[in-house]
C-alpha cells in the first residue's frame, strides 16, 4: 500500500512537532529581524503620540489659544495640567512595549498605564508646574519688582534643579508603586547617584525649551512620544537601579 506523503508532513517515526509551537517559533521569527523592529517602533510611536494628543487635547486645544505674554504664565501651566498624567502613561507604555510586530498592543498599555498612574502623576506633575510658573514668573518681572539682577542667577539653576528632579519624579512614578514623598527623595537622589541621566534629561528639557521658543508649543506636543522614548532609553541607568536596590 503507498502512503502519500505532503510537504508538510513530519518524517516517518519521528514525533509531530506541535502546530501551535510552530506557529509561535514562526510570528516570533517574523517579528525580530531589523526592519520589523524599526516598524514596530515607528507604529509604536504613532499610537502612543495620538493617544498622548487626545489625553492632553483639553489643555493644549487652550495653550495654542494663549498669546505668548508673560502675563499668561498662570493660564499656560493650567492648561499643561492634563499633559503630566497623559506624557506619564506615553513613558509606561514605551518602557513596557516589546518593540516586536506579532505583539504589539501600544493603546492597551497607554490605558493601562493612564490609569494607574493618574493620581500619582498629578501629585508630581502639578507641584513642579507650581514651582516652575512661581521662578518664571519672578525670573520675567526682576525689573518690575526691583530685584538685583543677579538674583536671576540664582533663579535659574533652581529652576533647572526643579525640571530635572520633576522628570526623574514623573519616570519613577509612571514605572514603579511608591509613596510621593519617597517618590521626590528618589528623585532627587538620582540627580548625583546617576550624573548621566541628570546631563542627558537637562539636555532634553534645553532642547525642548528652545523648540518651543523657535517654533511652538504645537511643536513640541507632536514630539511629544519621541520626547518621553528619549526619557526612557536615557533613564535606564536609574531605571534599572530603582528596580534592583528599591523594589523586591
Amino acid at each position: 500500500m503507498l502512503i502519500k506523503r505532503s510537504e508538510d508532513a513530519h518524517p516517518v517515526g519521528g514525533p509531530a512537532p506541535p502546530a501551535r509551537v510552530m506557529s509561535t517559533a514562526a510570528r516570533r521569527e517574523f517579528g525580530a529581524g531589523p526592519l520589523s523592529r524599526a516598524a514596530a517602533l515607528i507604529y509604536t510611536l504613532l499610537v502612543v503620540e495620538l493617544l498622548l494628543l487626545l489625553c492632553a487635547a483639553p489643555g493644549l486645544v487652550a495653550l495654542f489659544a494663549l498669546e505668548r505674554h508673560a502675563s499668561n504664565l498662570p493660564l499656560v501651566a493650567a492648561c499643561a495640567v492634563p499633559l503630566g498624567p497623559a506624557f506619564s502613561a506615553a513613558l509606561y507604555a514605551l518602557h513596557h512595549q516589546r518593540l516586536d510586530l506579532t505583539e504589539l498592543h501600544p493603546s492597551r498599555l497607554f490605558r493601562r498605564g493612564y490609569r494607574a498612574n493618574l493620581a500619582g502623576s498629578l501629585l508630581v506633575w502639578v507641584p513642579t508646574l507650581l514651582w516652575l510658573t512661581v521662578i518664571a514668573i519672578n525670573l520675567v518681572n526682576l525689573s518690575a519688582a526691583g530685584v538685583p539682577r543677579w538674583w536671576a542667577a540664582l533663579l535659574v539653576p533652581v529652576g533647572a534643579g526643579v525640571a530635572v528632579v520633576g522628570v526623574n519624579a514623573l519616570v519613577i512614578t509612571s514605572l514603579f508603586t511608591f509613596r510621593v514623598r519617597d517618590v521626590v527623595r528618589l528623585a532627587g537622589y538620582f540627580v548625583l547617584r546617576t550624573p548621566q541621566v541628570t546631563v542627558g534629561t537637562a539636555l532634553l528639557l534645553v532642547a525642548a525649551t528652545v523648540l518651543t521658543l523657535v517654533a511652538s508649543e504645537a511643536a513640541l506636543a507632536a514630539l511629544g512620544s519621541v520626547l518621553a522614548l528619549a526619557l526612557v532609553r536615557g533613564g535606564e541607568p536609574m531605571i534599572t537601579t530603582v528596580r534592583q536596590e528599591f523594589t523586591r
